[in-house]
């Protein structure tokens, strides 16, 4: 394999990893807005975490 190759197949396989970490990181916000939304669509759930962070406190 001619140094040509192993170049083109080195930026190949990092444009991979690029989307791959493309994906995560979308992924990531995502899920993060989804559980954003999901608090404060359940004002109860949110109360109900509170409470008990402030139990862990006392």
């Amino acid at each position: 394999m001619g140094i040509k190759d192993q170049f083109q197949d080195k930026a190949e396989r990092m444009q991979q990893q690029g989307k791959q970490r493309a994906e995560q990181a979308k992924d990531q916000i995502q899920n993060r807005n989804r559980r954003r939304d999901d608090d404060e669509m359940d004002p109860a759930r949110r109360e109900r975490e509170d409470r008990m962070s402030e139990d862990y406190d006392a």
